[in-house]
């Protein structure tokens, strides 16, 4: 973690990830869940990702943050997967 950003803002801080080129672009950025806890908070960045209309995904302790408004698509599922609570689950080709 750069010293830099343990000194920022939780305000500073989440300009600072949605700033990013990927970000700025449209594409996927990812970030560890216990970063976001500590420095913005899980719930009010969630909130923050739903205001902007953006779509987020949880895996292995991990945020995979896609900074656009598509759908997401289920190409390939690990028939393990659904069987875990709480994990997406899919009728369609998008979920």
């Amino acid at each position: 973690m750069n010293d830099m950003l343990l000194h920022m803002s939780p305000q500073a801080w989440l300009l600072h990830m949605f700033s990013s080129q990927a970000a700025r672009e449209g594409g996927v950025i990812r970030r560890k869940i216990r970063d976001i806890e500590r420095f913005y908070g899980r719930d009010a960045f969630l909130q923050e990702v739903q205001r902007r209309g953006f779509s987020v995904i949880e895996n292995a302790g991990q945020f995979v943050i896609f900074c656009n408004s598509e759908p997401l698509r289920q190409l390939v599922w690990s028939p393990s997967a659904g069987d875990r609570a709480g994990t997406l689950q899919g009728s369609g080709p998008e979920f």
